[in-house]
């Protein structure tokens, strides 16, 4: 089974997945190792693996120590230049960064990083990413160089997300940004997932289980956390989310 079918799979089984993002450049390799082991033995679906601004030297390195430590899939989550990929890897979010108009990231990085995919034999799942207004200058919108979309527009992310589906992407992703002031609004996802037949990823600034179960109930097929389970790595705060998310 594929990396992406079994993500639709988690869908037909919960109605919602949760994915739990580990940034190499917030953790070493035994933190991260370890949250990932704890995530996985408390209701994860599935890891993402990758930062913003990745100053991580020996990235395929501690994707291999994670995937030998869990058998959960672990995709890679990558930054706007596309240079965090390893084969050990189960796939990777091939992302086109749909909310800016910085070619470098709707085609240029991709051009460099399909020769390395294609030679590691990485499962892609192409991703329309779009970057919203969270309140504060993120990583992510710094080091993209690009405008994040209205927080308050969710008519605009929604037309965004269809011309993702139309050009034939597998799935959109909602980021407000790691450590976001806001979170991605609820009305956002429930317009973007009520335009799209596709599924429909939404993470940046979730804190807390009721946040995350909001997402799902409003549309979000996956739930993606990452900040707070860094700060606490607590496995009761881990099987919360899960539960929240599976529910919603």
């Amino acid at each position: 089974m594929s990396t992406y079918d079994y993500l639709k799979s988690v869908l037909a089984k919960r109605g919602a997945g949760f994915l739990c993002l580990l940034d190499p450049d917030r953790m070493d390799k035994q933190d991260l190792v370890h949250t990932a082991a704890m995530c996985e033995e408390n209701g994860a679906d599935a890891l993402l693996m990758g930062g913003s601004f990745l100053l991580y030297t020996d990235f395929d390195r501690v994707v291999r120590e994670v995937k030998r430590a869990v058998g959960l899939p672990l995709l890679i989550f990558p930054g706007p230049d596309m240079n965090q990929v390893s084969s050990a890897a189960d796939a990777i979010l091939f992302l086109c960064m749909i909310s800016g108009r910085n070619p470098d990231l709707l085609i240029g990085q991709q051009v460099k990083a399909a020769p390395i995919v294609k030679a590691y034999g990485l499962e892609t799942i192409s991703t329309g990413y779009m970057l919203v207004d969270s309140g504060r200058q993120t990583t992510v919108e710094y080091i993209s160089n690009t405008k994040p979309m209205p927080g308050d527009k969710p008519e605009i992310a929604a037309a965004h997300a269809l011309a993702a589906e139309y050009l034939g992407m597998q799935c959109v992703y909602l980021d407000a940004g790691s450590g976001a002031d806001r979170m991605v609004s609820d009305e956002m996802v429930a317009a973007v997932s009520g335009n799209v037949s596709i599924p429909v990823m939404a993470g940046g600034g979730i804190r807390e289980p009721r946040d995350a179960g909001a997402k799902a109930a409003a549309g979000a097929d996956f739930v993606v956390v990452g900040s707070i389970l860094e700060a606490k790595r607590d496995p009761a705060l881990v099987r919360e989310f899960a539960g929240a998310v599976h529910r919603g």
